[in-house]
């Protein structure tokens, strides 16, 4: 039997987890609490749309700074391969490591894909939003690599204006 896919919504709290990262230290999304995160999934290190989302998170961290966010992605990979990663592309966007999917399922991003007419269970490009208060304030599914960080500075930069550093919902 499937288990059917998580389905949070704009304005929910968001799950929190706690992960390592590429040095084996243990992340917890409640550590932000009071800043905005930029919480992305990816599907797997050193492909090239993954890669190039890193990249233009890493090219943009100092903006995403200047407006109270930090950017975290998470994807299956061990923390080995993060810290390769990481360290060929000269990525500085934290990268935590979910190998057992646990929080991709809880984010609803670990569904089922097909490729080349096979099925296989693998993770969604996805993004969310996280508000100061802990609740989703954007979510960007079946993410497009290109643009991407653009679109997400843009609309944490809206919720700024309309909101400033208060919680967007």
């Amino acid at each position: 039997m499937v288990e059917p896919a998580v389905v949070l919504k704009v304005g929910d709290g968001a799950p929190d987890f706690c992960l390592p990262d590429k040095d084996q230290r243990t992340v917890c999304l409640h550590e932000y609490q009071g800043t905005w995160v930029v919480l992305y999934f990816y599907p797997r290190d050193n492909t090239s749309g993954c890669t190039r989302e890193a990249v233009a998170f890493t090219n943009a961290l100092g903006e995403f700074a200047e407006l109270h966010a930090v950017v975290i992605g998470v994807s299956g990979d061990s923390v080995e391969s993060h810290g390769k990663f990481i360290q060929k592309h000269r990525l500085t966007v934290t990268l935590l490591s979910d190998t057992t999917h646990e929080i991709l399922k809880r984010y609803g991003v670990w569904q089922r894909k097909q490729l080349y007419g096979k099925e296989f269970w693998g993770t969604i490009r996805s993004t969310f939003l996280i508000g100061p208060g802990g609740k989703i304030a954007e979510i960007w599914r079946n993410v497009k690599v290109e643009g991407h960080a653009e679109a997400v500075k843009r609309r944490l930069a809206e919720l700024h204006a309309k909101n400033g550093d208060r919680e967007a919902h």
